[in-house]
Protein backbone atom coordinates (compact mmCIF):
# COMPACT_ATOMS: atom_id res chain seq x y z
CA UNK A 1 0.00 0.00 0.00
CA UNK A 2 1.46 3.38 -0.97
CA UNK A 3 2.58 5.75 1.74
CA UNK A 4 0.86 8.97 2.60
CA UNK A 5 1.82 12.49 1.68
CA UNK A 6 0.56 15.23 3.97
CA UNK A 7 0.41 18.87 2.99
CA UNK A 8 1.75 20.17 6.25
CA UNK A 9 1.55 23.84 5.35
CA UNK A 10 -0.46 25.53 2.64
CA UNK A 11 1.55 26.85 -0.28
CA UNK A 12 2.48 30.44 0.38
CA UNK A 13 3.01 32.85 -2.45
CA UNK A 14 4.70 36.20 -2.53
CA UNK A 15 6.70 38.53 -4.72
CA UNK A 16 9.56 38.84 -2.26
CA UNK A 17 12.82 36.94 -2.17
CA UNK A 18 12.30 33.22 -1.70
CA UNK A 19 14.09 32.09 1.45
CA UNK A 20 13.87 29.24 3.89
CA UNK A 21 13.16 29.57 7.56
CA UNK A 22 11.79 26.68 9.56
CA UNK A 23 11.55 27.74 13.17
CA UNK A 24 12.10 25.25 15.94
CA UNK A 25 13.24 22.41 13.68
CA UNK A 26 16.23 20.34 14.73
CA UNK A 27 18.86 19.61 12.08
CA UNK A 28 18.82 15.87 12.73
CA UNK A 29 16.22 13.81 14.55
CA UNK A 30 16.26 10.15 15.50
CA UNK A 31 19.77 9.66 14.16
CA UNK A 32 18.67 10.45 10.59
CA UNK A 33 20.63 12.86 8.40
CA UNK A 34 19.12 16.13 7.28
CA UNK A 35 19.47 17.10 3.64
CA UNK A 36 19.57 20.15 1.39
CA UNK A 37 19.67 20.96 -2.31
CA UNK A 38 20.51 24.07 -4.33
CA UNK A 39 18.03 24.08 -7.22
CA UNK A 40 19.24 25.46 -10.57
CA UNK A 41 17.69 25.84 -14.00
CA UNK A 42 19.22 24.53 -17.24
CA UNK A 43 21.28 27.74 -17.59
CA UNK A 44 22.92 27.11 -14.21
CA UNK A 45 21.05 29.95 -12.50
CA UNK A 46 19.92 29.41 -8.92
CA UNK A 47 16.12 29.28 -8.72
CA UNK A 48 15.58 27.89 -5.25
CA UNK A 49 16.53 25.70 -2.34
CA UNK A 50 15.27 22.56 -0.67
CA UNK A 51 15.59 21.36 2.89
CA UNK A 52 14.69 17.95 4.34
CA UNK A 53 14.51 16.71 7.90
CA UNK A 54 13.39 13.49 9.49
CA UNK A 55 10.21 14.77 11.14
CA UNK A 56 9.64 11.79 13.43
CA UNK A 57 10.02 8.01 13.23
CA UNK A 58 7.67 7.76 10.23
CA UNK A 59 7.79 11.04 8.30
CA UNK A 60 10.23 13.17 6.37
CA UNK A 61 9.63 16.92 6.25
CA UNK A 62 10.37 18.76 3.01
CA UNK A 63 10.57 22.53 2.64
CA UNK A 64 11.11 24.29 -0.70
CA UNK A 65 11.43 27.93 -1.76
CA UNK A 66 11.75 29.03 -5.38
CA UNK A 67 11.92 32.22 -7.44
CA UNK A 68 12.23 33.07 -11.13
CA UNK A 69 10.06 30.18 -12.34
CA UNK A 70 7.01 30.25 -14.64
CA UNK A 71 3.72 30.81 -12.85
CA UNK A 72 1.40 27.87 -12.23
CA UNK A 73 1.58 24.34 -10.90
CA UNK A 74 4.70 22.25 -11.52
CA UNK A 75 5.41 18.56 -11.07
CA UNK A 76 7.79 18.17 -8.11
CA UNK A 77 9.55 14.86 -7.53
CA UNK A 78 12.58 13.19 -6.00
CA UNK A 79 14.57 11.41 -8.75
CA UNK A 80 16.85 8.40 -8.52
CA UNK A 81 20.30 9.86 -9.26
CA UNK A 82 22.16 12.76 -7.69
CA UNK A 83 23.34 14.15 -11.02
CA UNK A 84 21.98 17.44 -12.43
CA UNK A 85 23.62 17.78 -15.83
CA UNK A 86 21.60 20.12 -18.10
CA UNK A 87 23.54 18.83 -21.12
CA UNK A 88 22.17 15.33 -20.47
CA UNK A 89 18.96 15.38 -22.50
CA UNK A 90 16.11 12.91 -22.82
CA UNK A 91 16.52 11.32 -26.28
CA UNK A 92 12.76 11.25 -26.84
CA UNK A 93 11.81 14.74 -25.60
CA UNK A 94 15.02 16.79 -25.47
CA UNK A 95 14.35 17.67 -21.82
CA UNK A 96 17.47 18.54 -19.78
CA UNK A 97 18.60 16.83 -16.57
CA UNK A 98 18.02 13.32 -17.98
CA UNK A 99 21.03 12.42 -15.80
CA UNK A 100 18.78 12.50 -12.71
CA UNK A 101 17.02 9.31 -13.82
CA UNK A 102 13.38 8.45 -13.15
CA UNK A 103 11.29 8.95 -10.04
CA UNK A 104 12.79 7.67 -6.80
CA UNK A 105 10.89 4.54 -5.82
CA UNK A 106 11.46 2.03 -3.05
CA UNK A 107 8.61 -0.18 -4.26
CA UNK A 108 7.05 -1.22 -7.54
CA UNK A 109 4.13 1.21 -7.79
CA UNK A 110 3.45 3.60 -10.65
CA UNK A 111 2.83 7.33 -10.55
CA UNK A 112 1.53 8.93 -8.30
CA UNK A 113 2.58 6.19 -5.88
CA UNK A 114 6.35 6.40 -6.40
CA UNK A 115 8.19 7.05 -3.13
CA UNK A 116 9.52 10.34 -4.55
CA UNK A 117 6.19 11.70 -5.83
CA UNK A 118 5.39 14.94 -3.98
CA UNK A 119 2.49 17.42 -4.16
CA UNK A 120 2.65 19.82 -7.10
CA UNK A 121 4.55 23.04 -6.48
CA UNK A 122 2.52 26.23 -7.02
CA UNK A 123 4.39 29.27 -8.31
CA UNK A 124 2.82 32.75 -8.12
CA UNK A 125 2.49 35.19 -11.04
CA UNK A 126 5.63 36.87 -9.62
CA UNK A 127 7.54 33.62 -10.09
CA UNK A 128 7.92 32.72 -6.42
CA UNK A 129 6.63 29.85 -4.33
CA UNK A 130 7.15 28.30 -0.90
CA UNK A 131 5.79 25.02 0.43
CA UNK A 132 6.27 22.52 3.22
CA UNK A 133 5.04 18.95 3.08
CA UNK A 134 5.57 15.70 4.96
CA UNK A 135 5.73 12.18 3.59
CA UNK A 136 6.01 8.70 5.08
CA UNK A 137 7.14 7.19 1.77
CA UNK A 138 10.86 7.46 2.51
CA UNK A 139 13.33 8.32 5.25
CA UNK A 140 15.91 10.99 4.48
CA UNK A 141 18.81 8.52 4.85
CA UNK A 142 17.36 6.36 2.07
CA UNK A 143 18.11 9.11 -0.45
CA UNK A 144 21.85 8.67 0.10
CA UNK A 145 22.31 5.37 -1.71
CA UNK A 146 25.20 4.62 -4.08
CA UNK A 147 24.24 7.15 -6.75
CA UNK A 148 22.40 9.68 -4.58
CA UNK A 149 19.16 11.48 -5.41
CA UNK A 150 17.96 14.76 -6.89
CA UNK A 151 14.93 17.01 -6.71
CA UNK A 152 13.34 17.92 -10.05
CA UNK A 153 10.85 20.67 -10.91
CA UNK A 154 8.94 20.00 -14.11
CA UNK A 155 7.58 22.44 -16.69
CA UNK A 156 3.93 21.45 -16.30
CA UNK A 157 1.40 20.40 -13.73
CA UNK A 158 1.26 16.85 -12.43
CA UNK A 159 -2.10 15.20 -13.14
CA UNK A 160 -1.34 12.45 -10.56
CA UNK A 161 -2.49 9.93 -13.22
CA UNK A 162 -6.04 11.18 -12.62
CA UNK A 163 -7.18 11.67 -16.19
CA UNK A 164 -10.50 11.34 -18.06
CA UNK A 165 -11.62 8.14 -19.76
CA UNK A 166 -11.14 9.80 -23.15
CA UNK A 167 -7.44 9.01 -22.70
CA UNK A 168 -6.61 5.56 -24.03
CA UNK A 169 -3.74 3.23 -23.27
CA UNK A 170 -1.81 1.48 -26.04
CA UNK A 171 -4.09 -1.56 -25.61
CA UNK A 172 -7.15 0.63 -26.30
CA UNK A 173 -8.55 0.47 -22.77
CA UNK A 174 -9.60 3.59 -20.90
CA UNK A 175 -7.30 4.97 -18.24
CA UNK A 176 -3.81 6.38 -17.78
CA UNK A 177 -1.25 5.36 -20.39
CA UNK A 178 2.34 4.29 -19.73
CA UNK A 179 3.74 7.83 -19.91
CA UNK A 180 1.19 9.14 -17.40
CA UNK A 181 2.03 6.29 -15.05
CA UNK A 182 5.70 7.35 -15.15
CA UNK A 183 5.47 11.11 -14.64
CA UNK A 184 1.87 12.32 -14.41
CA UNK A 185 2.33 14.13 -17.75
CA UNK A 186 4.25 16.88 -15.96
CA UNK A 187 6.41 17.66 -18.97
CA UNK A 188 10.08 18.49 -19.31
CA UNK A 189 12.48 19.14 -16.44
CA UNK A 190 13.15 22.82 -15.88
CA UNK A 191 15.17 22.76 -12.65
CA UNK A 192 17.26 20.28 -10.69
CA UNK A 193 19.08 20.08 -7.37
CA UNK A 194 21.39 17.37 -6.05
CA UNK A 195 20.24 16.28 -2.59
CA UNK A 196 23.16 16.38 -0.17
CA UNK A 197 23.62 15.71 3.52
CA UNK A 198 23.68 18.89 5.56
Amino acid sequence: MPGKIHLALAVMLGAGTAGLAVAGTEEVMLGQPAAKAAIKNADGKSVGSLRMEQGDSTTSKITVAVSGLPAGYHGFHVHTKGVCDPRSTDPSTGSPFFSAGGHFNLGSGTHPDHSGDLPALLVSPEGTGNATTATDRFRVKQLFDGDGSAIIIHAGRDNQANIPDRYRRTDGKAGPDDETLKTGDSGGRIACGVIKER
